[in-house]
């Protein structure tokens, strides 16, 4: 372990390729997502950091504020430069400070996943006087280096004459001896030339490849918004809205939204792949679209597009959820569609084009099936958007609209329970498809061995009790009337198009099973918890609409009584999932909605744990483990 080591950051830059983002706010304090580029560096640096310098120029008030309010002022030493220095002057000027020891710099606009402690541990065990981050990035690639790594030029500048050189790019982020600053003169000058220097002297200037680590230098305005976007993946996002922005739910909105703080948003406002930076201006019954708007400006974006062999169609890789399947919106001839591939071991794709005639012939609002190759397993649907309930409810809106899109949520599911069942017999692979008391035993398995094993590292002790508490639970479930259910009918399931409409994706997991696991599933939602009475008043009204069309009658009592069983499965499904996929799949931003899904496994069997006692001693126990984790 690399012990604490000072660090510099230059943020004195003009930010003059970002104007005119930068007339307003200066490039170390643009926000991402809420946070701005500064701090996410400083997060990321602050645990190897012994103190950390940074160098002030253009906007410093702004700045110099931003930092005295932060949880880090108490290690940052300031320098300001006026004039300007240079990548190398700010080290010199800064010389007194960094001369004591190794010291890392990184640039203040880059976001990365590099490894910073393998950076610092391979410059320690080296021999250099200076180890830069590189990585193959073609655009960049103006470094050259020889097999082992070690600095030979950089653009037309060559130390010496050699053809065993590649070409790489600076990342902004290196370490550095204390011997490197006395190749860097007072005053204005660039930190390229001393690495030349140095390397010309005789010293090992090195490089580590970092190639495949994530980076960004948030240069221009469309790096900006790449960055922004690659962090709301990074956490399963589409939509961001800081606390500050009350009516947000004025606006109409799809794809990939951000508002920053202090954002005004009038009626009838239209928002697709859009970024609000603090004090945007909007123009009421507008459409916006691929674009960064401020206080005074709209800037244009050209989205990254990979041309389809159709030559004039453009293709967006699309979806952050917990899918195997590959989604691609297609753009061409002035409309979109979406594209769809399944592994060609994947038996849902069967399932998935029978259940989609079933379901529209009996009004389901699932998109329609444009074409289809069973052969290579791949199809063409209607575009939906990418505005999901789940993202929807990211916008702070009133109780009667939040009501209104959860009735029709609940209408759609009342069409399954009802007027798909009655024409189950019309598709024999969906008849024979049970859920029963395997399944729900599967469930628990489930949830033991990838959250409580796995995720958890907790062993159970009482294993032959919990099976006993697991059986009695799955007999339960499995006793209750059944119908067709969706199975996975949560928020991330339900997108909301043009209008506040919901339609219904991916469905190709529906099972003849008790229509109480459905509501469990999106009234007890982990990824979007309700209040108690807009629960209570939602589930009047499926109840009401269960009386009104089931043929055959409504059992009540039975859904009643089934509803507490099915949403303790419920919630350890969810749990699994989420472990699951972020210990196998490597999507971790399913890890923050665990500790929902602990929140409302303990509220449900706060009442039942003298008829589950073992799985309550457990949930407890996980209870603590989650909340310590925090």
């Amino acid at each position: 372990m690399v012990e604490s080591v000072n660090v510099f950051i230059p943020a004195a830059g003009l930010g003059e390729r970002l104007r005119p983002i930068t007339h307003h706010v200066p490039k170390p304090l643009l926000p991402i997502a809420g946070r701005t580029v500064l701090e996410i560096v400083l997060e990321k640096l602050s645990r190897y950091a012994k103190r950390i310098g940074i160098n002030l120029h253009y906007r410093s008030d702004d700045i110099e504020t931003w930092i005295r309010n932060s949880a880090f002022h108490a290690s940052i030493v300031l320098f300001f430069e006026n004039p300007l220095l240079g990548t190398g002057g700010a080290l010199k000027n800064a010389e007194r400070f960094l001369s004591d020891n190794i010291f890392l710099v990184h640039n203040a606009d880059i976001l990365s996943d590099i490894d910073i402690g393998r950076l610092l541990e391979t410059h320690c065990l080296s021999r250099n006087v200076a180890t830069l981050a590189v990585h193959d990035f073609p655009d960049f690639n103006t470094v050259a280096v020889d097999p082992d790594g070690f600095l030979k030029g950089v653009g037309t500048s060559m130390i010496y004459e050699s053809g065993d050189t590649k070409q790489v790019a600076f990342t902004g982020i290196a370490v550095y001896s204390p011997e490197f600053l006395k190749f860097l003169p007072e005053g204005v000058s660039s930190v390229v030339d001393g690495w030349l220097l140095a390397a010309r002297a005789g010293y090992r200037v090195g490089t580590i490849d970092v190639s495949g680590s994530y980076w960004s230098d948030i240069g221009t305005p469309s790096a900006y918004a790449e960055a922004i976007i690659e962090t709301l993946k990074g956490e399963g996002e589409t939509i961001y809205i800081h606390s500050s922005v009350v009516d947000c739910h004025r606006a109409e909105m799809d794809g990939y939204v951000v508002m920053e703080n202090a954002c005004t948003i009038p009626g009838g406002v239209t928002l697709r792949n859009c970024i609000l930076l603090p004090g945007s201006h909007l123009t009421p019954n507008e459409s916006y679209e691929d674009c960064i708007i401020g206080p005074d400006f709209k800037i244009p974006l050209r989205r990254g597009v990979t041309p389809s062999s159709s030559g004039d169609a453009r293709v967006f890789l699309i979806g952050a959820g917990g899918s195997d399947r590959r989604y691609y919106r297609v753009m061409e001839n002035g409309g979109s569609k979406v594209f769809v591939r399944f592994g060609l071991d994947n038996e849902d794709f069967e399932l998935h084009m029978l259940y989609t005639s079933l379901f529209r012939m009996c009004g389901v609002p699932v998109p329609v099936l444009l074409q289809a190759d069973p052969e290579r397993k791949e199809a063409f649907f209607e575009d939906l958007g990418d505005l999901s309930l789940y993202s929807w409810l990211k916008c702070g809106r009133p109780e009667e609209q939040t009501l209104e899109i959860y009735r029709r949520v609940l209408d759609i599911a009342v069409t399954i329970h009802t007027d798909v069942t009655e024409h189950v017999s019309e598709c024999p692979h969906l008849k024979e498809r049970v859920f029963d008391y395997d399944h729900f035993r599967w469930e628990t398995r489930y949830f033991l061995d990838n959250f409580v094993a796995s995720l958890r590292d907790l062993s159970v002790a009482n294993a032959a009790m919990i099976d006993g508490d697991f059986d009695r639970l799955a007999m339960k479930a499995d006793s209750f009337p059944k119908t067709i259910i969706h199975r996975d009918f949560q928020s991330q399931n339900i997108m909301i198009t043009k209008g506040g409409i919901p339609r219904l994706i991916d469905y190709q997991g529906a099972r003849i099973g008790p229509p109480a696991y459905d509501i469990a599933s999106v009234l007890w939602d982990p990824y979007h918890r309700l209040d108690g009475a807009v629960r209570e008043q939602l589930l009047e009204h499926y109840l009401e609409m269960m009386r009104k069309r089931s043929i055959a009658g409504f059992d009540e009592c039975a859904f009643k009584a089934a509803l507490g069983p099915c949403r303790l499965q419920r919630h350890m499904q969810a749990l699994g999932a989420y472990a699951f996929l972020s210990a196998v799949k490597g999507k971790r931003h399913f890890l923050k909605h665990v500790s929902e899904g602990i929140k409302l496994l303990t509220e449900d069997l706060n009442g039942t744990a003298e008829e589950y006692p073992a799985l309550y001693t457990l949930v407890i126990k996980l209870s603590e483990r989650v909340g310590s984790s925090r």
